[in-house]
């Protein structure tokens, strides 16, 4: 079968193309056909290097994709082979507490990723596809779509009425968006770009704020809130901009911290005390989130914005259009 790995954690050019024996399902195991994937910014800090989290070597990168069973090994119940599926990011994340064997089961990570043709998946590590979605639409969910659902819906307990301030257009911010405006949330996104705010309110932004032009947007966010502040931050810039997040929120307000686009900064905790804030740390989702996540996507119709779709020849040149920032939603591959 075609995949790629990475050779070395030195740079996308280490990402090669390879021919691999296809692999066999075991006991709970299923054999996927992978038919899209989609990269997350993970992906690129992995290829790079800056990737938090030990990854093994020579990994099939990228923890999203898409297709149908065609294959499944011993007392596999849940699925069949024809499902339309999805991998589970955490392949060993049933639902509840993560456990200590979680974070080494993370597809593209500490195991091999779905950049491939088939990839043995565990039973309880994919769910199915929303009918009204194509593949290359659901390639889009398993990362970005499901931690935007853990930040608003686990984490935030949001409810309509309520509002979110999104950070960025990339894919977890612009899935909050949509998410918090289907529940009837009022949305506040703030970007570098007037275009790309522009496309966001097109998607139901109530507000938008350009951040370059606008450096203290914390001060505007609660001008635009009549001084209450937001109720709930979706951070993706990390430290770099969590005090301007914490300026955001009304008191009592949550931070759903997801990422460090921002980089590093040192955290000042008497702001944390101060705001009587609720953060939390957010890492993707459980399967059983994934779940309910689809129940609510399939119930609303919700598409993914995807911004291109590039072949399977091209992942090298997908990579790169992840890493000039100029993508709206989500950059996919088809296999």
């Amino acid at each position: 079968m075609r995949a790629y790995q990475l050779t070395a954690q030195s740079g996308i050019d280490a990402l090669k193309a390879v021919d691999l024996p296809v692999p066999k399902p075991g006991r709970r195991q299923v054999l996927v056909k992978i038919a899209a994937c989609s990269l997350n910014y993970r992906d690129l800090a992995i290829a790079t290097g800056r990737y938090r989290a030990p990854t093994r070597a020579h990994v099939i990168p990228l923890s999203d994709g898409a297709g149908e069973v065609v294959e499944t090994g011993q007392d596999v119940l849940r699925v069949k082979a024809g499902d339309r599926v999805m991998g589970c990011f955490f392949q060993r994340w049933t639902g509840g507490e993560p456990g200590p064997d979680t974070q080494g089961s993370a597809l593209g990570g500490g195991i091999d990723g779905m950049l491939r043709e088939y990839a043995v998946l565990e039973e309880d590590g994919v769910v199915k596809t929303p009918a009204h979605l194509t593949d290359i639409e659901a390639a889009a969910l398993p990362c970005a779509a499901l931690t935007a659902w853990h930040a608003l819906v686990e984490h935030g307990r949001l409810a309509a009425g309520r509002t979110v301030l999104a950070q960025g257009t990339g894919g977890v911010s612009i899935f909050a968006l949509q998410f918090a405006r289907m529940m009837g949330a009022a949305v506040i996104a703030i970007s570098s770009s007037d275009e790309k705010l522009a496309r966001a309110k097109t998607l139901g932004a109530d507000r938008g704020i350009n951040y370059r032009d606008t450096p203290a947007w914390d001060a505007a966010a609660m001008e635009m809130t009549g001084g209450r502040g937001v109720d709930q931050v979706v951070e993706v810039g990390g430290p770099g901009t969590f005090a301007r997040s914490l300026g955001a929120i009304r008191t009592g307000g949550k931070i759903s911290l997801i990422g460090v686009l921002a980089g590093m900064a040192d955290i000042n905790p008497s702001l944390i005390l101060a705001k009587r804030a609720d953060v939390r740390g957010i890492s993707v989702g459980s399967m059983q989130m994934f779940e309910a996540m689809n129940a609510a996507v399939s119930a609303h119709g919700l598409k993914p914005v995807i911004d291109r779709v590039f072949p399977f020849a091209e992942a090298l040149e997908a990579y790169r259009h992840l890493q000039s920032a100029a993508h709206f939603g989500k950059i996919v591959i088809t296999i």
